[in-house]
């Protein structure tokens, strides 16, 4: 599966669990669901996926846990908050280099109509 084709799974995923569950709940609600629908569909998912610092060669860590990484191709950044703010989508850019993946959504629950909590974000171009 292309990254696209993960992410297309990941947005209908989001929607019908929004469409069943609702806006307003705890974000690991959503991460458990999420995790859910998508292995129901196939899909290899990792929750809470820790990924280390890299720097100058040297391996400082764990810098940060994806909430999901699915198919080791797109990470999902989840929330439940009243609005997501500019520092949260440098948060999954961040993620996304540090990770060295391409493709992350980021995906806020609490909206009316999901389609308008869901952010793509892209850390490099197509090789």
């Amino acid at each position: 599966m292309t990254e696209n084709e993960v992410a297309r799974e990941i947005v209908d995923a989001a929607y019908k669990i929004h469409t069943t569950l609702g806006p307003s709940l705890l974000e690991s609600v959503y991460e458990a669901t999420m995790a859910y629908e998508l292995t129901k569909r196939g899909l290899h998912v990792l929750r809470q996926h820790p990924v280390p610092v890299v720097y100058n060669n040297i391996h400082l860590g764990e810098g940060f846990r994806a909430d999901l990484l699915v198919e080791h191709k797109v990470i999902v950044e989840l929330k439940s908050i009243d609005a997501v703010a500019p520092v949260h989508k440098k948060q999954v850019l961040t993620y996304l280099k540090l990770a060295d993946e391409r493709l992350g959504l980021l995906i806020n629950f609490n909206t009316d109509l999901i389609k308008n909590g869901i952010i793509r974000l892209v850390n490099r171009p197509e090789d």
